[in-house]
């Protein structure tokens, strides 16, 4: 899996310098539109519901993409692809804006060392689950089951990424609750912005 992952990160930097081309949007505006998010994932991005993700405080490229992706039917969620649907490029860029200004704060739980950390995953999603690279998620605090979730979902095909595509495909089953044992265990909150 680490090697895998190693042998993909220098892929993965040249595809998101694709993703760092995108609009900047209004956070303010932003705002406003979350609203329609608050029930899922918080008018901050903490997520209220455990399979949603948090999405406070990630990469604005990162939340432009994944929207773009559920609006275009290349990313399908049975909630997500109808919210997406009626957002434009705007709409989204100010999304990512609002999110993305929020500060995701992180700490190893007292039962965790960072040598215990998942060493094919830290390249891109950090020891403490803070994405390093634009195009990866943060993944501090996200619940077993929606990280244990979305790597079969890689695994199986039923979503696809450059990267985590071909990771998930190498891991068990018990690899696979590790990892989501071991994100879910890290301390998160999102704070608000000023």
């Amino acid at each position: 899996m680490l090697k895998a992952c190693v042998l993909a990160l220098g892929g993965g930097f040249l595809a998101q310098s694709g993703l760092a081309q995108e609009a900047v949007g209004d956070p303010e505006a932003g705002r406003k539109l979350a609203g329609q998010c608050r029930t899922c994932h918080g008018i901050d991005g903490f997520a209220k519901i455990p399979i949603a993700p948090h999405i406070g405080g990630e990469n604005p490229a990162y939340i432009t993409h994944q929207l773009t992706a559920f609006r275009d039917g290349t990313r399908v969620h049975e909630m997500m692809t109808v919210v997406a649907k009626n957002l434009d490029d705007t709409a989204i860029a100010n999304l990512a804006a609002w999110y993305s200004s929020q500060t995701p704060v992180a700490a190893l739980s007292a039962s965790q060392t960072a040598e215990n950390a998942p060493e094919g995953c830290v390249a891109c999603h950090g020891v403490d689950g803070i994405a390093q690279i634009e195009d990866a998620p943060n993944l501090a605090g996200e619940t077993t089951m929606y990280i244990d979730t979305q790597l079969k979902a890689f695994r199986t095909g039923k979503r696809t990424h450059d990267i985590m595509t071909g990771i998930a495909a190498e891991m068990t089953n018990e690899e696979i609750r590790a990892v989501a044992e071991w994100y879910a265990a890290v301390d998160f909150k999102v704070n608000p912005s000023d």
